[in-house]
């Protein structure tokens, strides 16, 4: 797997379109679970999966306690892991950076950018390689 991070258009998807142009592209919905991509994997083909934040804006009004769903998604990573090693399929994630700004006062929106910095170390732990882009410059960051 290869992890894409950065801000707001900082040019993630023109970098993620020019290495990997025959991609199959995912956007994830709120409420989905990650596992569903799995489904749509055509073998040598990569899967780039997106729409992170977007997706786990359905997590934050939940009842569901945090860690209940970091474990589910951990679980899913490692399902979309495997199935993209049995596929030969290069699994790429694209995630917004959004911890480097001010705190919001609102308890969800700081439980949002919990949930996505827990989910960018989940991903990069998973990762073979992590990439920051920043105006459209790549750099490889050491895990």
């Amino acid at each position: 797997m290869q992890v894409f991070i950065g801000g707001a258009c900082s040019g993630k998807r023109s970098v993620v379109k020019k290495r990997f142009p025959s991609a199959v592209w995912w956007r994830l919905s709120p409420g989905q679970r990650l596992r569903e991509c799995v489904g749509i994997m055509l073998p040598g083909t990569p899967l780039v999966v997106h729409g992170v934040l977007g997706w786990l804006t359905a997590t934050i009004e939940s009842d569901v306690g945090s860690d209940d769903w970091r474990a589910q998604w951990c679980d899913d990573l490692n399902e979309l892991q495997q199935s993209a090693q049995a596929n030969h399929v290069t699994l790429v994630m694209i995630v917004k950076e959004v911890g480097r700004g001010i705190v919001p006062m609102e308890r969800q929106q700081r439980r949002l950018r919990d949930l996505n910095g827990w989910f960018c170390q989940d991903a990069a732990e998973r990762a073979e390689h992590v990439w920051y882009v920043r105006h459209g410059l790549v750099q490889a960051l050491d895990k």
